[in-house]
């Protein structure tokens, strides 16, 4: 395959199964595009900027996660980023956009403090997800007590995907962040948002608490386990 667009949304439109966009579309996703055979197609294609931009413009759902399996993340300009986060309505393709392009790219920082007061949810919840990244590897300069300020004021009323983002930032600050711990906890007992969100066996919960609780639980056995260098 030399990898022009017609190919390629050939390809994936024999990739397509019914099965598989059943289950998608239950996640508000519609594609029926195995996910692993998305990847295997990725790697076959490799890096192509141009192809990704392409596969962009069409519209369609699988061919922009394939775009961003094959693009370079920080080819993107500023602009083009925010108005690929604008067309990203579907949960998949925002989260994609968000954890395997934007963090990559030199105007993350930019986006994010943009993004954070956009009146738009969904957009807003892009830079809540940049702010947990930032929570968790460059806290430097974050108000992590703002932070708590929003989301205790917020969170409970915030629409679904936006409330998400600032769940996980409320995690990850009680994670992270032993001296604010405390009010992380004390937050997501109050809110308890997500308290009853159905769990699989060996997953560990949304809700905030036990979240925080299990992972800080294995950091510690984690710290424990590790041979001494003393």
């Amino acid at each position: 395959m030399t990898g022009t667009v017609a190919e390629v949304m050939a390809e994936l439109a024999a990739l397509e199964d019914p099965k598989a966009r059943a289950v998608n579309e239950k996640h508000g996703d519609d594609h029926g595009v195995n996910l692993g055979k998305l990847r295997a197609l990725a790697k076959e294609l490799k890096t192509r900027q141009d192809l990704a931009v392409e596969l962009w413009a069409t519209g369609d759902t699988a061919a922009r996660l394939l775009a961003m399996l094959i693009c370079r993340p920080r080819a993107f300009g500023r602009d083009e980023l925010d108005g690929m986060l604008r067309e990203s309505r579907t949960p998949k393709v925002h989260d994609w956009l968000v954890n395997y392009v934007v963090k990559k790219n030199p105007h993350a920082e930019e986006l994010r403090v943009a993004w954070f007061a956009d009146p738009d949810p969904v957009v807003a919840s892009a830079g809540w997800a940049l702010t947990t990244e930032r929570v968790a590897k460059k806290p430097e300069g974050l108000d992590l007590a703002g932070l708590l300020d929003v989301i205790e004021a917020r969170m409970r009323d915030a629409p679904e995907r936006l409330q998400w983002a600032m769940n996980h930032c409320l995690a990850q600050i009680g994670i992270e962040h032993p001296g604010y711990r405390a009010r992380a906890l004390d937050i997501g007992e109050r809110l308890e948002v997500l308290k009853d969100y159905p769990t699989p066996p060996n997953c560990t919960s949304p809700f905030a608490p036990v979240w925080i609780t299990e992972m800080v639980r294995r950091k510690s056995a984690n710290a424990e386990a590790r041979p001494s260098t003393v």
